[in-house]
């Protein structure tokens, strides 16, 4: 369960335009240690653009990112992956023609603030063990040398979580991880998901509500950029405004 004492993820007004379209507006968000947060909403709500702010690919138009308390409005993405913020994408992102290995290797490398340059990359003890370390984790210890083309798609999204993970994040942003796949190959996912991200904080976009329902603590409900309900899972579900605009139109 969250440590509600610690605030790792606050959001104070934060608002984005494009042109003359407010995509997101004056959201206000607080995410604990240890939590899983959904984002959910209609198509166009503001879940995605929500996320590109936090880790930076987008500028706020106004408000304030706090994360760990230290405001990160407008820093850059590789600077707010360096201070503990990972993200995963809608679309897989992995290195195709890379071994998992490989792939899993390059996301522990990324970390390592000292090198030798008289030793070879592959015989760095410490990235070598966090790597099988990961490698555990995931489940791909027997298919560390397939080439990450010849995985499943399922798999992929599980290494693309893997190698988010591989960065030692406080905070794992997700963006639809369960998209592309089928019911039965969304609820292979989520028991991974469960055993990979456990105590993990994240803020999870997802459409799947079988998906959010099994694994969120709380919920965010997003509808035309702002947040329209929060609470936990059985209070969502059960909320009026978010049946009407929502959760009514899918699952009545």
């Amino acid at each position: 369960m969250p440590e509600k004492n610690e605030i790792i993820l606050e959001l104070k007004e934060v608002n984005k335009s494009f042109g003359g379209l407010l995509a997101v507006n004056k959201v206000n968000l607080s995410v604990s240690k240890g939590e899983l947060r959904a984002l959910i909403g209609p198509n166009g709500a503001g879940k995605t653009t929500l996320l590109n702010l936090i880790n930076g690919t987008l500028s706020v138009s106004g408000g304030h990112i706090f994360f760990k308390t230290k405001e990160i409005t407008n820093l850059s993405p590789h600077r707010i992956s360096h201070i503990g913020i990972a993200r995963t994408l809608q679309i897989t992102s992995l290195f195709s023609g890379l071994t998992v290995y490989e792939n899993i290797w390059t996301a522990v490398q990324s970390r390592k603030k000292f090198f030798n340059p008289f030793i070879r990359a592959f015989k760095w003890q410490d990235v070598k063990e966090k790597t099988e370390s990961m490698l555990d984790l995931t489940g791909f210890k027997d298919k560390a040398h397939l080439v990450c083309s010849e995985l499943s798609y399922g798999d992929q999204r599980i290494l693309e979580m893997g190698i988010a993970l591989s960065t030692e994040p406080t905070l794992l942003l997700l963006d639809e991880p369960t998209a592309g796949l089928n019911s039965q190959e969304s609820m292979v996912l989520v028991k991974k998901m469960r055993g990979m991200l456990s105590g993990q904080t994240i803020v999870l976009v997802e459409h799947d509500m079988g998906v959010v329902m099994e694994l969120a603590d709380n919920i965010s409900v997003l509808h035309y950029g702002s947040i329209l309900a929060e609470g936990p899972p059985d209070e969502i579900k059960e909320n009026e405004e978010v049946k009407k605009v929502y959760l009514g139109s899918e699952h009545a």
